[in-house]
C-alpha cells in the first residue's frame, strides 16, 4: 500500500471530479473519490487513473460509496449537494444542503479526525456554518472555497481588458460568494501597476459587475453550476495545505472581530500552511470598500439565518 498522504473528495460530480483529477496530476497524494452514486466515483477515479498513463502521473485514486477508504486523511474536500440550477436562488439551496453536508461532514470526521475541512457546496458561507457545527472543529480547520474562483474570475476580465498575461494580475475578492461580493480595486495590480492606471472607471465597474454575477453567467450558458475553474479553485486550497506553501489567498473563513465582522463566515485573505489557516490578512480598506463589505456580511447573515444546526 502506498505510503502517500490522503486527499478524500466527497461529491464525484463534475466540480468534485475535476478538483481530483488536478490533484491527481500533482501527484503527491492518493485521492480517494466519494459518492452515494454507486458506479460513478469507482468510474471517474479508473478514468482519472488511465489518464496517468498519458500525462504521466501515477494511479493513485480510489472511488467509493463508502467513508472506510477515507480513512486518515489529511485534507477532506467536500463538494457534495445538489447544483444550482437556473431558476434557483442560493437560498433555496440552503435546507436542501444543509441536509447533505451535515450528513457528509459527519461520516468524514469519524474517518479522520485530525483532517482540514474544505467546502465547497453551496450556498457556501451558510455550509461552512454546518460542517464548523456538526464537526465541532477549531475555525482553522474548517473554512470554504469561494474567493479563489471570484478573484480568478476577476483575474480573466482583467487580463482580457488590460491585454496583458493573467499571470500578471494579482487580485482580491472578499464578501460573501455571490452577488454582494466585493473585489478590492485598491489592491489589484498588472504587473505591480495598480489597475486604475491601466483601465478606466467604467471598465473597472463592468469587469466588477460581471465578476459578482460571475456564476450566474455560467448557470444561464450551462444551465447548471461551472466545475472546471471551481474544481481547480479548490484543488489550489489542497496544494497551499498540503505543500505547507504559507500561500495568502482568498477563503471563507469564520471571523472573531476581523473586518469589524464577528461570528460570521466570510471571504477574507488568508494564510495557508499545514495546519489550515494560519492567520487572517486585514488589508486596508477604502471607505467605500468596508461599507460594501458590511453589506455583504447583512447578506450572508440573513442565508445563515435560514439554517437549522
Amino acid at each position: 500500500m502506498s505510503e502517500r498522504r490522503k486527499v478524500t473528495v466527497v461529491g464525484a460530480g463534475a466540480v468534485g471530479a475535476t478538483c481530483a483529477q488536478v490533484l491527481a496530476a500533482r501527484d503527491y497524494a492518493d485521492i480517494v473519490l466519494v459518492d452515494i452514486k454507486e458506479g460513478l466515483p469507482q468510474g471517474k477515479a479508473l478514468d482519472i487513473n488511465q489518464m496517468g498513463a498519458v500525462l504521466g502521473y501515477e494511479p493513485n485514486v480510489v472511488g467509493s460509496n463508502g467513508y472506510d477508504e477515507t480513512a486518515e486523511s489529511d485534507v477532506v474536500v467536500i463538494t457534495a449537494g445538489v447544483p444550482r440550477t437556473g431558476d434557483m436562488s442560493r437560498d433555496d439551496l440552503v435546507s436542501t444542503n444543509e441536509k447533505i453536508v451535515a450528513q457528509v461532514v459527519e461520516s468524514a470526521v469519524v474517518q479522520s479526525p485530525e483532517a482540514i475541512l474544505i467546502i465547497v457546496s453551496n450556498p457556501l458561507d451558510a455550509m461552512c456554518h454546518v460542517a464548523k457545527s456538526v464537526s465541532g472543529w477549531p475555525k482553522e480547520r474548517v473554512f470554504g472555497m469561494a474567493g479563489i474562483l471570484d478573484t480568478a474570475r476577476f483575474s480573466t476580465f482583467i487580463a482580457w481588458e488590460t491585454h496583458a498575461s493573467v499571470k500578471d494580475v494579482t487580485a482580491m475578492v472578499l464578501g460573501g460568494h455571490g452577488d454582494q461580493m466585493v473585489p478590492v480595486v485598491s489592491a489589484t495590480t498588472v504587473g505591480g501597476i495598480p489597475l486604475r492606471k491601466l483601465a478606466s472607471e467604467d471598465a473597472i465597474h463592468e469587469m466588477v459587475e460581471r465578476t459578482a454575477k460571475g456564476g450566474g453567467e455560467l448557470v444561464k450558458l450551462l444551465s447548471t453550476s461551472a466545475w472546471y475553474a471551481p474544481g481547480a479553485a479548490a484543488a489550489q486550497i489542497v496544494d497551499a495545505i498540503m505543500l505547507d506553501e504559507k500561500r495568502v489567498l482568498p477563503c471563507t473563513a469564520y471571523l472573531e472581530g476581523e473586518y469589524g465582522i464577528d461570528g460570521l463566515y466570510m471571504g477574507v485573505p488568508v494564510k495557508l500552511g499545514r495546519g489550515g489557516i494560519e492567520s487572517v490578512v486585514e488589508l486596508e480598506l477604502s471607505e467605500d470598500e468596508q461599507t460594501m463589505l458590511n453589506e455583504s456580511a447583512d447578506a450572508v447573515r440573513e442565508v445563515v439565518g435560514v439554517l437549522t444546526t
